[in-house]
């Protein structure tokens, strides 16, 4: 298998914080990732060194073959696609949606004077076509649905054609109907195998899209588990990573937790 992110002994710091602590994990080529974990375990900031946008405190860290801190990280991001919270907020609000997805051409966020060829302009239209929102194509991107919106951030990571495909909680903020929606499109994404590696950051399995097929626990900044999704996604894991006793159960490829209730 060929090898696309590979962190080794990984160590982040803010100030007197350790945010990560000796982080180990491997993705290869096809895999398809969830990052798990509760609030404050490390999974955002797991998720900006995969996306080459920090450098661990120590450790190494490899992004499609490439060190971080010996190569221009400017050329690493190009050939990794992002969608998080963080880059939406940096979308004008009057961006019209064509603009919002074809901006991604040249790592801009609001188009000013690039000028961007027709094949740009064709992909813009398939994926939106693709994620089902090219109905939106002239509609402002404030006036969208918080649903549609995740749709037109994913088309946007992947305007670049990315080798790596990251998405930062991707269902947070929606109602059922919209997650829903936005796993089905992830489900279809995971089937196809001209599709990127997929890695998703979530805090609830019951997010997980079908078709994933590696997970990484996380808690304290620390990996719990780590490997194919059945063995990592266990009672015994989350309840170790959570801190209570946790009910599992899974059914036709997507799964349900919640605390164990405790019978006197």
């Amino acid at each position: 298998m060929t090898e696309v992110l590979r962190v080794e002994r990984a160590t982040l710091r803010r100030e007197d914080s350790t945010i990560l602590s000796g982080i180990d994990w491997t993705v290869n080529e096809g895999e398809r990732w969830v990052i798990l974990g509760p609030n404050g375990a490390g999974k955002t900031s797991l998720l900006t060194l995969a996306a080459a946008r920090n450098h661990p405190s120590d450790g190494e860290v490899w992004v499609l073959g490439e060190r971080l801190g010996e190569t221009t990280v400017q050329e690493v991001r190009i050939r990794v696609g992002l969608a998080s919270d963080a880059l939406a907020a940096r979308i004008p609000p009057g961006e019209v949606v064509r603009d919002v997805v074809l901006t991604a051409a040249h790592g801009v966020t609001g188009r000013w004077k690039e000028v961007y060829d027709m094949v740009d302009v064709e992909r813009a239209g398939d994926l939106m076509a693709a994620f089902g929102i090219q109905e939106f194509a002239n509609r402002e991107y404030a006036t969208l649905s918080e649903g549609e919106r995740k749709r037109v951030q994913l088309a946007r990571a992947l305007m670049t054609d990315p080798e790596i495909l990251l998405l930062d909680e991707p269902a947070a903020g929606l109602d059922l109907a919209g997650r829903e929606d936005l796993l089905d499109a992830l489900t279809e994404l995971a089937a196809d195998a001209r599709s990127p590696v997929l890695i998703l950051v979530t805090h609830h399995v019951e997010e997980i899209p079908r078709g994933f097929t590696h997970a990484l626990l996380l808690s304290g900044g620390a990996v719990v588990a780590s490997g194919p999704l059945a063995d990592v996604v266990t009672e015994k894991n989350l309840a170790s990573a959570y801190g209570m006793p946790i009910d599992l159960s899974e059914s036709s490829g997507r799964w349900t937790a919640r605390k164990k209730s405790v019978i006197p």
